[in-house]
């Protein structure tokens, strides 16, 4: 284990999570595998807890317990009475913990409650990190400002809301792999697309597991990310994840076989056999996909003479593209993709609270009016930026 490897105790107030989730994402339900996925790139999270009675949350007691979370239950009911002791349970074996595990560096709270101000407080004045996650809409605006960092839940890669008329969630849980679309293979034609090789669908995956992981360690920590540092978290997010089943017989030949198709790039780190790990400059699989994201958001945006809303739009690209994965670019969500596009001044989104979905707008190439998307910058065309 790392010496400088951060050791984090999470703790829930689930009934604020779930009922926030719920009133204020359409109905979804609350979903730990994100949240997991954002703690794995800033540490190994040596407990988890969730406070709540779980008799009214029957279906999350087993989504939490596949992710080996320790429910602790607090019954809400005695006699006519209701009455909410996860509160000053939680409290009570946060600071408990905090002294009895010196190792642990950080306390992750996952409440919106102003009523844990002081418990943040408290750990602060122990020494301990503390990083709080709530649902935006159900988040006291004390709690933020007490924190060390907020995490937003809707905010992390992989949260989308479900929009009216979907029918259920679309986000499935960490146990559960959607199948993956389809993807031409090289000179296949319209009349006879054959499915990729199972060679071809692994390198697929793979690639988009080390891109995430890249992505989010990039946003996470202001340093370098260095190979072993990759390895680590990914092992995290999956500790039955070995090279060795994907054809490599160590973790740098699996790097170095995607740094020479131009998923990553690798650089000397001056530690013998652990290079620094990043994204290629320059243009690349990204710059394309976000042409063809402004291209198909103006098409469609003329033929409905106003903004395009987001459920459907995936759909829409990959009639363009069939072989288009976000998840394969590193990111984790659609709506992750496109808000990294709007980041870069290719589309305008916003939330539209009438369609309960979000709105995008593509945004015109600079001094062309209404011209088409931008192409992927090249060594000779500089890459645009955002107007300020």
């Amino acid at each position: 284990m790392a010496a400088d490897e951060e050791r984090i105790a999470l703790f829930l107030d689930y009934e604020n999570l779930a009922i926030g989730a719920r009133e204020s994402l359409g109905g979804a339900a609350f979903d730990l595998a994100p949240v997991a996925d954002a703690l794995a790139e800033r540490g190994r999270v040596v407990v988890r807890r969730a406070y709540a009675d779980w008799n009214l949350f029957d279906e999350d007691r087993r989504m939490l317990t596949r992710q080996q979370v320790e429910l602790i239950e607090i019954p809400q009911r005695m006699g006519a009475s209701r009455k909410n002791a996860a509160d000053i349970k939680m409290a009570v074996d946060a600071v408990e913990l905090s002294f009895e595990r010196g190792y642990i560096t950080t306390f992750v709270l996952g409440t919106g409650d102003s009523d844990f101000t002081p418990l943040v407080h408290k750990l602060r004045e122990l020494n301990r990190r503390v990083i709080g996650i709530g649902v935006e809409a159900s988040t006291s605006a004390l709690l933020p400002a007490a924190c060390d960092e907020f995490l937003f839940y809707e905010r992390l890669p992989g949260v989308e809301p479900r929009v009216p008329g979907s029918g259920g969630s679309r986000r499935r849980g960490r146990g559960t792999k959607a199948s993956p679309a389809p993807v031409p293979a090289p000179g296949a034609t319209e009349e006879a697309e054959a499915p990729p090789s199972s060679a071809a669908r692994e390198e697929h995956d793979i690639a988009a597991v080390v891109r995430q992981t890249l992505a989010g360690l990039q946003s996470s920590t202001s340093g370098p990310v260095y190979a072993s540092t990759l390895k680590r978290t990914i092992l995290r997010k999956d500790p039955t994840f070995n090279e060795a089943d994907h054809g490599f017989r160590a973790f740098g030949e699996l790097l170095r076989h995607l740094a020479d198709r131009g998923v990553v790039e690798l650089s000397d780190s001056g530690a013998k056999g652990d290079p620094e790990v990043g994204f290629p400059a320059g243009a690349g699989e990204s710059d394309a996909a976000f042409a063809l994201l402004h291209d198909t958001v103006a098409k469609l945006g003329r033929s409905k003479k106003g903004p395009v809303l987001l459920s459907g739009l995936k759909d829409r690209l990959r009639k363009e593209q069939p072989d288009f994965d976000e998840g394969a670019l590193g990111y984790r969500g659609f709506l992750q993709f496109c808000r990294a596009a709007q980041a870069r001044g290719v589309v305008e989104l916003d939330y539209d609270a009438e369609a309960g979905d979000y709105a995008l707008r593509p945004v015109a190439a600079v001094g062309a009016g209404d011209a088409p998307a931008p192409v992927a910058p090249s060594a000779s065309t500089p890459k645009r930026r955002p107007s300020p």
